[in-house]
């Protein structure tokens, strides 16, 4: 095994100047002063072109081969099977991509961000513009450099999902779309179901704070190996199994970012549950950003939005705020948080509206990248396709086009992971529900053991050791499907809603 501890020491390596460079990225989305974004995207362009020569070196490939023979002896599904064949792949990726041109995306994506980050609050589209523009030419070039057979978009969409094309994610948007169109039809035929007026009331950011944390913790987030922060766009990152690190934000002092932070804490009990054994090697992370997804979409919505969990937590919050929430009982607070109100941003979307966000900016990307829609036309296309998607019309880009942090980092290829994290969030749970059946007790009770044990044992502890479909076979029994998860829109809104044969 000789061959394959010297393929390991390399990788950890090249693994350390990667969290090195997610630790600046994580200090610039918290705590970095602004007159430090130039030094910054310089050290971030250093740090990438450094990992990216050693990873795609004559020396990786040499360990490769001499180690690759062990495969014949080696049991598929062993973590050093799967090294070997994650490792390969990411090599024959990688090497396709310039040093020089990974170095100078990751100096443009860094720029980018600081404009973006300044631009938005000012609904300065014309500043961020150029910088777009930017990215998406860098989109087009990832997508050449790694090649494609179909559409462009193919090979950036296969970065977060592996062996998963844009028309499989056409397949599923298009049946989504069919049946929760005619759902937020009926809700809205009925009206609001509940005085949720107290939720625009504004509530004390250290006490929100709090609260979050004191939950996040009961589901089984290790804070002493994790910290929570405020970023102007929440998101987790981690620097190994035992620094995962996530953010909330506090949009108008009001309790969104209970769920932001519900959300994030998903993601870094995934990456805190990996094995030990895969911590260092690129087996740490997660099979696919949509698994990803689903274990924070799961926490966020099956868990924190559910009935159960606020018939346990709501006397806790109620606690915190008797002032805002003293007339207010958890029946109530659990309709009102799961109010369907179509509305601008995507963050804060209901689980209903949700996916019609993703759905119009996957057919915007689509179009930015095969050179169908010029960067200057993104904000009317964008509201053109709001009204459509959602009938509302943005006031302004700054809750528009600009929205999201996503563009401004180069991430085109990634919002699909979102919804394919909500539809296999329901399949995961069903699954832990089949294995545990008096799961809405436990979390009526507070109890979350049973429910981050199962997925610990059948999704986090696996890492990036299989790929995403080959994983929710073994964890579910089956392959990605929408039909569990739009079951679960209709028999949920169809309740609150009153809907008959559960909002059609």
């Amino acid at each position: 095994m000789n061959d394959l501890t010297r393929l390991r020491d390399h990788l950890a390596t090249i693994g350390d100047l990667h969290s090195a460079a997610a630790l600046l990225r994580w200090d610039q989305e918290t705590y970095m002063p602004p007159g430090g974004a130039g030094i910054r995207a310089r050290q971030l362009a250093t740090l990438s072109r450094l990992a990216h020569e050693r990873f795609t070196s004559p020396l990786t490939g040499s360990l490769l081969e001499e180690a690759e023979p062990l495969l014949n002896r080696l049991a598929s599904d062993s973590d050093d099977a799967a090294l070997l064949r994650v490792t390969r792949r990411d090599f024959d990726r990688a090497r396709k991509l310039p040093a020089e041109f990974v170095a100078e995306r990751a100096r443009a994506a860094s720029e980018s961000t600081e404009v973006w980050r300044t631009a938005r609050p000012a609904n300065d589209f014309p500043a961020f513009r150029p910088h777009l523009a930017r990215m998406v030419e860098f989109a087009r070039r990832t997508a050449d450099y790694l090649g494609y057979t179909q559409h462009p978009y193919d090979a950036l969409l296969d970065q977060y999902e592996p062996e998963t094309t844009t028309r499989d994610v056409a397949a599923l948007f298009d049946r989504l779309r069919e049946v929760t169109v005619p759902l937020v039809r009926a809700i809205a035929a009925r009206g609001e179901v509940a005085d949720a007026r107290f939720l625009d009331r504004e509530y004390a950011e250290e006490p929100v704070r709090g609260f979050a944390l004191s939950i996040i913790r009961s589901f089984g987030y290790d804070t002493a190996r994790g910290r929570l922060d405020t970023s102007a766009h929440p998101f987790s990152t981690q620097f190994g199994r035992d620094d995962v690190r996530i953010t909330t934000r506090y949009p108008r002092r009001s309790l969104g970012a209970l769920f932001g932070a519900f959300h994030e804490a998903g993601h870094a009990m995934y990456s805190q549950g990996s094995a030990p054994s895969l911590d260092g090697t690129p087996l740490g992370d997660g099979a696919s950003h949509g698994i990803h997804e689903s274990q924070s979409r799961l926490w966020e919505n099956l868990v924190g939005r559910s009935r159960p969990f606020w018939q346990y937590a709501f006397p806790g919050l109620r606690q915190v705020f008797p002032a805002h929430l003293g007339s207010v009982d958890a029946e109530l607070f659990y309709r009102a948080v799961n109010r369907v109100r179509p509305g601008l941003i995507r963050v804060d979307a209901d689980e209903v509206t949700y996916n019609l966000h993703i759905i119009f900016r996957f057919e915007l990307e689509q179009a930015l990248v095969a050179g169908d829609l010029d960067v200057k036309d993104v904000p009317e296309t964008w509201n053109a396709k709001m009204a459509e998607s959602l009938g509302v019309t943005p006031p302004d880009d700054r809750d528009g086009v600009m929205q999201d942090i996503h563009w401004s980092l180069g991430m085109i290829g990634y919002f699909p992971s979102y919804t394919i994290g909500n539809v296999a969030s329901v399949q995961f749970f069903e699954a832990a529900r089949r294995a545990h059946p008096g799961l809405a007790e436990d979390i009526r009770l507070g109890r979350f053991g049973g429910l981050l044990g199962w997925l610990r044992d059948h999704v986090h502890a696996h890492g990036r050791k299989f790929l995403p479909k080959d994983l929710l076979f073994r964890a579910t029994g089956g392959p990605l499907t929408p039909e569990p998860y739009l079951r679960y829109l209709r028999e949920k809104f169809g309740e609150i809603y009153g809907l008959g044969g559960g909002g059609g």
